[in-house]
């Protein structure tokens, strides 16, 4: 059964519930969520929809590296 993540949620959410969402968020290119204190901060305010958008990542690139993790993304 895969894990959903919702693009609206926030990072922070996400991580909270699959810890493993901040190495594959690094792999993507969003190093700094890996930074100490980002997660509690910026990571409370930024969603994956939002980091997608600034970082010009498509959709489908972040939906198959979760998938190879085997996550779920639900728009």
């Amino acid at each position: 059964m895969s894990k959903a993540l919702k693009l609206d949620e926030s990072v922070f959410e996400l991580v909270t519930r699959h810890l493993e969402v901040v190495e594959i968020m690094v792999e993507l290119g969003f190093r700094d969520i890996a930074k100490p204190g980002m997660l509690q901060t910026a990571g409370r305010l930024m969603t994956l929809s939002k980091g997608m958008k600034l970082k010009k990542i498509e959709l489908e690139t972040v939906r198959l590296a979760f998938q190879q993790h085997g996550f779920e993304i639900i728009e």
